[in-house]
């Protein structure tokens, strides 16, 4: 069954494996995630439960919003995400979920916001290759072609200059190399989206290696 967290991505740093690896790790710290609400297949169609991360002042959360964490008995969440798969018949609306759900070698899956890097051209964002720089080229790093002349338009899905980052993104199979339950740190090998501070989502990896 599948199990979750949320967290906050702290930073990336490195730890000595028992033979000796160096292994490059991500820290994500998951502190405060609460149920506010089990769904179930009866009521709303699916089986899932509704996780609530980090406190925010009351003064922040409308009337709606404080009532449906009322029943949870907690302060308002600055976010609150769903895991769907789960064994809702484990967990109560109210209860705290620590990192110790998660286990040393267990694998996962992690969901973040990748780092917005603004408007860029098309080969820093498509990775596409540059036209010679010297000898009266005067082909740099344009976009090229738009293509054939016959439909007399560009198609759609052509790889041009735009925003680029600032999108969901989800690595899947990083294994946990360190559970640190009494500081909620979770010791994630590899890297995962997004800069320092922003939300992850961390669950079993519905893809798993076995």
């Amino acid at each position: 069954m599948t199990k979750g967290i949320l967290g906050r991505k702290i930073g990336m740093t490195q730890v000595f494996a028992e033979n000796g690896d160096l292994i490059p790790v991500t820290v994500i710290e998951a502190a405060q995630n609460v149920v506010l609400q089990k769904k179930t297949t009866d009521v709303d169609g699916y089986d899932s439960i509704q996780i609530g991360f980090e406190d925010k002042r009351e003064k922040l959360a409308n009337k709606p919003a404080k009532g449906h964490v009322a029943k949870a008995e907690t302060a308002p969440k600055r976010f609150i995400r769903e895991f769907r798969g789960v064994n809702v018949e484990e967990y109560e609306v109210g209860q705290e979920v620590k990192v110790n759900i998660f286990a040393e070698g267990d694998v996962v899956d992690v969901t973040g916001i990748s780092k917005g890097k603004g408007f860029q051209g098309s080969i820093k964002r498509h990775n596409q290759s540059r036209g010679p720089m010297s000898h009266g080229s005067r082909y740099h790093r344009r976009p090229g072609s738009m293509g054939p002349v016959d439909p007399n338009r560009v198609f759609k899905g052509k790889a041009l200059p735009g925003r680029m980052g600032g999108e969901q993104i989800t690595i899947q199979n990083l294994e946990i190399v360190k559970v640190d339950a009494e500081r909620n740190l979770l010791l994630v090998k590899g890297n995962v989206p997004g800069p320092r501070k922003a939300l992850v989502k961390v669950k079993t990896a519905i893809k798993a290696v076995k």
